[in-house]
């Protein structure tokens, strides 16, 4: 899109697209180029390397939370955004939730309806969620024991906003 050419020359290569008139129902995991031109009511999640990315088209919606090392948002977004590296909010992007990144670039007409939060580089080294890994545990101990998805569940169901 628009600033990959500065550093990279090109967007990474796309290598799963889930096509208009898709829509997925349950969570998405993948490696390298996702590009979504359907429907995701789930949460999407890369690998944590680099070069995984994720692209939103204008036509694409997701219902549901992100968890990447790079996006390139143009569609809709009911969920909250977390890039280790990079977001590219294109002029059609529309976000519903927090954006958590790195980098950002936003072109003129995109809408955030939340939060934006940078990351420092440290935090960013790491990834922002891994599905199945441990949470860390409160005072009270209440998530020890559980992974992070089940922690996070939990404080839904108890009406507590947990960070995941």
């Amino acid at each position: 899109m628009f600033g990959w050419g500065k550093k990279t020359g090109k967007l990474p290569k796309i290598t799963t697209v889930i096509g208009s008139g898709t829509e997925i129902r349950g969570d998405v995991h993948f490696h390298g180029g996702l590009h979504v031109d359907g429907k995701v009511l789930g949460t999407i999640t890369a690998n944590p390397d680099e070069q995984s990315t994720l692209v939103l088209s204008e036509l694409g919606e997701i219902r549901g939370d992100i968890h990447v090392p790079n996006v390139v948002l143009n569609g809709e977004v009911h969920g909250d955004v977390h890039a280790s590296n990079r977001v590219e909010l294109a002029s059609k992007a529309s976000i519903h939730g927090t954006v958590y990144y790195r980098f950002l670039e936003m072109m003129m007409g995109a809408v955030v309806n939340g939060q934006l939060v940078r990351a420092d580089e440290e935090s960013s080294a790491r990834p922002l969620y891994q599905p199945g890994a441990p949470a860390v545990a409160d005072a009270g101990g209440e998530t020890a024991g559980k992974t992070q998805t089940q922690a996070v569940a939990a404080a839904d169901s108890a009406g507590i906003k947990a960070n995941s």
